[in-house]
C-alpha cells in the first residue's frame, strides 16, 4: 500500500481532451519525510511513520525532538502511520506527490467539518411534524422507547455534536500530479474543511481499471514589443525641433513689425 499526507486546498475544475468537464480538489502535498520504520521483528507488525509541515521546536516534546533528530530534521506538527507498506525506506527519507500517477485510484481520508450542537432534523434527516392543528410536535427527536426496558436504547437518535469525524472517500482518481509544486488534483470532493490534514493511500475496494485523463493546459503567450529603430527617432527630434525654431522666427518678426509701424510706410 502507498500513501502521503497532504493539506486540502479548495476544489475546482478542469477540461479533459473531449470535452468533458471533471471537479477537482486540489491537495498540497509538501515532502513527507519518513520519521520511523516499525518491522514485524521489533514491533510486531511493518509500518513507516510520515511526517510532514514543520512545528517550532519550542512546542515540541523532548521526545518528538529526539527522533527529529534521528531522522535529521526538525519537528513535525503531523505524524501517521502507513501499515504493510510498499517499498524499502528508511529514516530520514523523503516522499513527494511523485508517489502516485495520473490515472490512479486512491481512498482520501479527513476530519469531516464541525457543524456544531443540531438537533435531530439536520443531524439525521428526520421528518418533522406538523405546524398547525395545536400540534405541540414539531422539531423534536420523537418516542424514547418502548414501555418495558424503562430507559433509552442504545443507539437513539438524539441531538447532538454533528460533524468532526473520520470519513473516508473511496475509489477517488488521481487527475494530475505536479512535483515541482508540490499538489495533487483528486477527483470529486473530499472530507475535511480548507487547509485541514488528508491522507492519500491506495483504494482498498478498486473495482476500476486505471484509465488516466488527459486534460488541457494553458500557456501565458507574450506578445514582443517591436522598437522603433533608434535612427527615426532622432530624425524626429530633429524635425521638431526645426519646426520649433522655425516659428520662434515667424514670431519674431511679427513683434518687431508691430512695434514699429512707421518704418513700413
Amino acid at each position: 500500500m502507498k500513501g502521503i499526507l497532504g493539506r486540502k486546498l479548495g476544489m475546482t475544475q478542469v477540461f479533459s481532451k473531449d470535452g468533458k468537464l471533471i471537479p477537482v480538489t486540489v491537495v498540497e502535498v509538501a515532502p513527507n519525510t519518513v520519521m520511523q520504520v516499525k518491522t514485524k521483528e521489533s514491533d510486531g507488525y511493518n509500518a513507516i511513520q510520515l511526517g510532514v509541515f514543520e512545528k517550532k521546536e519550542k512546542r515540541a516534546t523532548k521526545a518528538e525532538i529526539g527522533r527529529a533528530k534521528k531522522a535529521n530534521t526538525t519537528p513535525k506538527r503531523f505524524l501517521k502511520e502507513i501499515r504493510d507498506y510498499e517499498g524499502t525506506y528508511n529514516v530520514g527519507d523523503t516522499i513527494g506527490a511523485s508517489l502516485f500517477e495520473v490515472g490512479d485510484i486512491i481512498d482520501v481520508t479527513g476530519t469531516s467539518k464541525g457543524k456544531g450542537f443540531t438537533g435531530v432534523i439536520k443531524r439525521y434527516n428526520q421528518s418533522r411534524g406538523p405546524e398547525t392543528h395545536g400540534s405541540m410536535y414539531h422539531r423534536r427527536p420523537g418516542s424514547m422507547g418502548t414501555m418495558l426496558p424503562k430507559r433509552v436504547l442504545k443507539g437513539k437518535h438524539l441531538s447532538g455534536h454533528m460533524g468532526v469525524e473520520t470519513v473516508t472517500i473511496q475509489n477517488l482518481e488521481v487527475i494530475e500530479v505536479n512535483e515541482n509544486e508540490n499538489y495533487i488534483l483528486v477527483s470529486g470532493n473530499i472530507p475535511g474543511a480548507k487547509n485541514s490534514l488528508v491522507l492519500i493511500k491506495t483504494a482498498v475496494k478498486n473495482s476500476k481499471k486505471k484509465a488516466p485523463k488527459e486534460i488541457l493546459t494553458y500557456e501565458t503567450v507574450v506578445d514582443e514589443v517591436v522598437e522603433a529603430p533608434s535612427e527615426v527617432t532622432e530624425e524626429s527630434n530633429n524635425e521638431e525641433v526645426t519646426t520649433v525654431e522655425e516659428v520662434t522666427e515667424e514670431t519674431t518678426e511679427t513683434e518687431t513689425a508691430s512695434e514699429n509701424p512707421g518704418e513700413n510706410n
